[in-house]
């Protein structure tokens, strides 16, 4: 679903990527895991075709994100970790754009925006303007919009940060039902005790190069994700 081949990623003279390759299969949730400035953003921002690269190539499901940006943004959604939001709009508004964007009719938008701002507790919100809105339910509404389109692979950049305990546990509900339709999710997270309930794999990534990756039993071994990420930054210094 996305192949990462090689990806590198140069600002000025610094690698801030250095030839990453990852696989991820349908039906993987996969989690990206490194310190701030590690790559993990970078990386995230180049599956989403919104940065551009320098070595490698990114291919959603089959399709260049370097040749065919456009098809490969027809198929996924990106849901960044500072979301930027129509603010004028209401949030019904901004669904519904969305919808008209990704040509979602209007019995499939009307069924799924209801569905998932029930679930993230946002429906009596959805009347107000995005600028009354808190960060936690600008990340719901950033999210409800990702999944509008019922892509085939979701990126996702620190999405639990700001959200409650129960819109936490709702997003790790619909993340796992997308990979058990087929789908693909790709996120980075600091919260290490999520990754390693919920991904099916993990990578780590430090200062732009891979550390280590593979399915998470592969990754922890007999310890936590969080002994391992501590023992390798620990072996590092």
């Amino acid at each position: 679903m996305l192949k990462i081949e090689g990806y590198t990623k140069v600002y000025g003279t610094k690698k801030a990527v250095d030839h990453l390759s990852i696989h991820i299969q349908p039906g993987e949730i996969y989690g990206f895991i490194g310190h701030n400035g590690a790559g993990k953003t970078t990386t995230l921002k180049a599956c989403a075709g919104i940065l551009q690269f320098e070595e490698g190539e990114i291919f959603v499901n089959g399709i260049s994100v370097r040749q065919n940006p456009l098809a490969c943004k027809k198929i996924m959604a990106y849901v960044p970790d500072n979301p930027d939001l129509y603010e004028f709009m209401t949030g019904i508004k901004y669904l519904n754009f969305i919808a008209d964007v990704y040509g979602v009719s209007t019995l499939e938008r009307k069924e799924r925006i209801a569905a998932y701002a029930d679930a993230f507790g946002l429906s009596s919100a959805l009347g107000q303007p995005i600028s009354s809105y808190s960060h936690g339910m600008k990340q719901k509404l950033a999210l409800i919009a990702a999944l509008i389109h019922r892509p085939k692979l979701i990126l996702l950049d620190e999405p639990f940060v700001g959200l409650d305990p129960l819109a936490s546990h709702e997003l790790k509900l619909i993340m796992r039902r997308h990979c058990e339709e087929g789908g693909s999710i790709f996120f980075s997270t600091h919260v290490l005790e999520v990754a390693e309930k919920l991904c099916d794999k993990v990578a780590i990534i430090r200062a732009g190069k891979l550390i280590v990756s593979g399915t998470m039993e592969e990754v922890k071994g007999s310890g936590s994700l969080e002994e391992v990420f501590l023992g390798l930054e620990e072996g590092h210094d």
